[in-house]
C-alpha cells in the first residue's frame, strides 16, 4: 500500500469518520453513550482474539510475537476503558492509543499486501483504539482530568522500561527499542540508536502535550 496513497486516505477519512460520528452521537444523545462505548469495547476484544486465534495458529507462539507492543497495550487499554470507563484507564488509553496508533495508522508498517486479512485487521485494530479513545474523551463519556497527561506519560515511560527489560533478556525488539523497523517510520528522521530512543521519547512527551490541549478541563465559569 503506497504510504497516503488513495487507498490509504480513503482508510484514514473512513477511521476519522467514524470516530467524529460517533463522539457527535454521544454528545447529542447521552443515553446512549453506554451502549456505544459497550459495543466498540466487546468489538475490539473480539477482532483482537479472533486475530490472536489467526496469528498464532500460523506463526506459534514465541517470544518475538507476544502482544507487547505500544499498539497491542492500546487495544486492551481501549477495551479495558470502554468497558470500565475507569477515569485512569480512560487517561492512559486516550494518549497512549492516540500517540501510538495515530502515528501507525499515518505510517502503517504492513507485512501483509492489501486486503489481506492481516492488512484489513491491522487498521480496524488501529482504527478501533482511535476510535474509541475519541468517543470516550470527545463523546463526552469520560472527560480528561486535570493532570492527565504528566500520569499518562509516566505510565508509558513504565511500560517502556518493562519492554525494554524484556528486551534485554528475551533478545526482541517490542517497541523498536533495540533498532528501528525495516520499513519506513518516523523514527527515520531522528537517527541512530540510541539517538532516536531519546528524541523519541520527546516527540512523545511533545505529542501528549498536543493530544491534551483539545481535551484538557476547561473551566466551566469562564
Amino acid at each position: 500500500m503506497p504510504l497516503f496513497g488513495p487507498l490509504h486516505l480513503a482508510l484514514l477519512a473512513a477511521i476519522a469518520a467514524v470516530a467524529v460520528g460517533l463522539s457527535w452521537l454521544c454528545r447529542r444523545r447521552p443515553e446512549r453513550a453506554r451502549a456505544v462505548r459497550l459495543a466498540l469495547g466487546w468489538g475490539i476484544a473480539v477482532n483482537e482474539l479472533i486475530w490472536f486465534a489467526y496469528r498464532y495458529s500460523h506463526e506459534g507462539l514465541h517470544l518475538w510475537n507476544l502482544p507487547l507492543q505500544l499498539c497491542d497495550l492500546g487495544v486492551w487499554l481501549s477495551v479495558a476503558a470502554c468497558l470500565t470507563a475507569v477515569p485512569w484507564v480512560v487517561e492512559f488509553a486516550y494518549f497512549a492509543g492516540l500517540a501510538g496508533a495515530g502515528m501507525a495508522l499515518l505510517t502503517p508498517d504492513l507485512w501483509s499486501p492489501w486486503p489481506s486479512y492481516p492488512a484489513v485487521y491491522f487498521f480496524l485494530a488501529h482504527g478501533g483504539i482511535v476510535t474509541a479513545v475519541a468517543v470516550l474523551v470527545f463523546g463526552r463519556i469520560r472527560p480528561l482530568r486535570p493532570g492527565a497527561v504528566w500520569r499518562a506519560y509516566a505510565r508509558l515511560l513504565a511500560w517502556a522500561a518493562f519492554d525494554g527489560l524484556f528486551n534485554w533478556l528475551a533478545g526482541t525488539n517490542y517497541m523498536y527499542l533495540r533498532r528501528k523497523p525495516s520499513s519506513a517510520s518516523a523514527l527515520d528522521l531522528f537517527g541512530r540508536w540510541p539517538l532516536y530512543l531519546v528524541a523519541g521519547a520527546a516527540v512523545a512527551l511533545a505529542l501528549f502535550w498536543l493530544l491534551w490541549l483539545p481535551a484538557r478541563p476547561r473551566d466551566r465559569s469562564a
